[in-house]
């Protein structure tokens, strides 16, 4: 009899999931951000939101005991790249590696570091994740930030915990609304799924989790990322002052940075589009070529949302 917790007759043939944490050790570390999902038809559903996987890559960060990395396989994904940090895990991995014979790749590596490309076959590839949430953010903003747009994946099923996703999706207008919204946005089209309980992981996190959908646009609005990164961390940086303030940080002068976009002095970073930070990144860019930096540099700013 199948037990959805992990405690009973697995599905796919292997070991129930508390089995294999239990015979390796692999306790929950607050460290690494980890909370595991040990519910297997859970975790068939988040695969599935991936689509039809027959023919599929999939690059998945943090499998931990592999009750993600087991539902994307027995779903037919043709291959699965899973990097984990954790070396107490990469045994259990190998249990899943010799059952499904040359469909599991196991990295031992640092996912902030590591580079997936040099291991990717030719064909699609999708990131199917429960991120640990140490981490979460960081990952997303270095996937966002690829310079060869549209990237390597097709698209990104990620975990975050509810506040993170909300900030991914957010509108304008919105207390949400933030520098992690705009970059996403910017690049792609962002959906919030489903919400997971914190009880469908051990340990519960003390929050709700959300499942996020990020599909690459294939020609975002053109402009150089590191300066759109540079003016909504200026903007977003001080989110209570008015732009002709905030703005300042970046060293050029902002009333012909403003003119240049035909936005409002007084308003607030909240109150921008994605396509007005474009238009600053793109107005920015001219003001440095041009040499306008005739405003001196903000001192303290306070962090962002």
């Amino acid at each position: 009899m199948t037990d959805a917790t992990g405690g009973a007759e697995a599905p796919d043939g292997l070991p129930p999931l508390r089995e294999v944490i239990r015979r390796h050790g692999i306790a929950a570390r607050k460290s690494l951000g980890q909370n595991f999902l040990l519910d297997l038809n859970l975790a068939g559903r988040i695969a599935r939101a991936a689509g039809p996987l027959e023919g599929v890559t999939v690059f998945e960060v943090g499998p931990g005991p592999g009750g993600l990395t087991r539902a994307l396989l027995k779903l037919g994904a043709a291959r699965v790249i899973a990097v984990e940090r954790d070396e107490r895990a990469i045994a259990a991995l190998d249990e899943i590696a010799a059952h499904y014979t040359g469909r599991l790749e196991i990295v031992s590596a640092d996912a902030l570091t590591f580079d997936p490309r040099p291991h990717l076959p030719h064909g699609p590839v999708r990131i199917v994740a429960n991120l640990p949430y140490n981490i979460a953010t960081a990952l997303l903003v270095s996937w966002l930030g690829i310079e060869r747009w549209p990237p390597w994946y097709e698209c990104a099923i990620l975990m975050f915990q509810r506040e993170v996703a909300e900030r991914i999706v957010a509108e304008p207008h919105s207390k949400c609304y933030g520098r992690l919204s705009v970059l996403a946005q910017w690049r792609c089209e962002t959906r919030i799924l489903f919400d997971i309980n914190a009880s469908a992981f051990v340990p519960p996190p003390k929050v709700k989790s959300s499942l996020v959908r990020l599909v690459p646009r294939p020609a975002p609005l053109p402009c150089d990322r590191r300066l759109l990164e540079s003016v909504t961390q200026a903007a977003f940086g001080q989110r209570r002052k008015m732009l002709r303030q905030s703005l300042r940080s970046l060293g050029v002068d902002v009333s012909a940075l403003l003119a240049a976009t035909q936005l409002d002095a007084t308003a607030r970073a909240e109150n921008l589009s994605v396509a007005d930070f474009v238009a600053l990144a793109r107005a920015l860019a001219v003001a440095r070529k041009n040499g306008h930096d005739g405003e001196a540099r903000s001192g303290h700013e306070e962090p962002e949302r």
